[in-house]
């Protein structure tokens, strides 16, 4: 097998399958065991990342306790996701994901976050391209693993740099680019520049997925149109709608997911108790304000339920105002 297929609906990196090619991004208190879970049940993902690990302190991590670390064996693919500045640091980190049967890493270059940033590491590591290139050769010299990278478009909107960057990282012997279809610095409020990626991607051979701005199936369509990637990373869309991959997986990829959508309620609740069954009590709460925070959103009177949540001190009280909330859905409905 080649170390790169591609298909319509398939991705097969070094022989990992990636179908549909459908990722749900890596997001700091949200891409965990539960989360992966619900979404994998409701389907139309591919490919898993884990929330950001700090390569330094991964090898010292419990899987058997770190919320981090915790994964169902049904999770699969999932990419391990680690954020450094120093080489060093890689091959630790590598022998632990070994361990954990990871079935890929990614490395996080595109974390515009002060603390991170001040490290040298995410989106400041680029400016630093002698250590990245280390890295990323450690790294290929430690696995033979599928290697991501996760990017952002750059300071300006101007393809030459994003296309040499994206050159540089092949040549490195990256497997997989991610692109935050944003500049360095945009928030996320800021419409993406999809149409700014398909300007790089005839030059690779490697594959692209685009991420940023996708929370329905038209902005899944707009998206592939406008930048030409062979592959989505859905992220808060995915929080907001969890039925929005599936969707978007038998819409435009073909790929028929087999499990009926269920009500909101239906999905507040499984994932409640998702929470409830990986993770110890005093991890669950926040976790769940989290998530109702983005999955609330786009719900008729959906400021009641992430107002009820976020002001709840346990998680009996949380589903009790959510019970509530959705008890009155009904009755305005009827």
């Amino acid at each position: 097998m080649s170390l790169l297929e591609k298909s319509p609906t398939k991705l097969v990196i070094r022989g990992v399958p990636i179908s549909p090619p459908i990722a749900l991004a890596p997001m700091v208190g949200l891409s965990h065991s539960a989360m992966r879970t619900l979404l994998l049940e409701r389907g139309g993902v591919g490919l898993f990342f884990t929330e950001m690990l700090t390569a330094g302190r991964l090898p010292h991590d419990n899987p058997g306790c770190s919320p981090l670390l915790m994964r169902q064996s049904r999770e699969w693919p999932l990419f391990f996701q680690i954020v450094t500045a120093d080489h060093h640091a890689i091959g630790a980190a590598v022998e632990k994901i070994h361990q954990l049967h990871g079935q890929g890493i990614d490395l996080n270059c595109g974390c515009p976050a002060p603390f991170i940033k001040k490290q040298g590491a995410g989106l400041a590591l680029l400016d630093n391209r002698p250590e990245l290139q280390k890295i990323l050769s450690t790294l290929r010299n430690c696995t033979e693993l599928p290697i991501s990278v996760k990017i952002r478009l750059g300071r300006q909107a101007d393809s030459t740099p994003l296309r040499q960057l994206c050159r540089f990282f092949e040549g490195e012997g990256v497997d997989l680019i991610t692109i935050h279809a944003r500049l360095d610095g945009e928030k996320f409020c800021r419409r993406p520049r999809w149409s700014l990626v398909s300007e790089v991607i005839g030059d690779l051979s490697l594959p692209v997925f685009v991420n940023g701005g996708i929370f329905t199936l038209e902005d899944a369509r707009r998206c592939l149109e406008q930048s030409g990637a062979i592959g989505l990373m859905i992220g808060r869309g995915a929080i907001r709608n969890p039925h929005l991959c599936s969707e978007i997986a038998e819409n435009l990829f073909g790929v028929v997911g087999t499990v009926s959508p269920g009500t909101e309620q239906e999905t507040f609740f499984r994932f409640f108790s998702l929470l409830e069954e990986r993770f110890s009590p005093e991890r669950r709460l926040g976790r769940l304000k989290q998530f109702t925070a983005y999955f609330a959103e786009p719900l008729l009177f959906g400021h009641r339920l992430k107002s009820a949540v976020q002001a709840s001190s346990s998680m009996a009280e949380a589903a009790e105002r959510a019970e509530s909330f959705f008890h009155q859905c009904r009755k305005t409905a009827s």
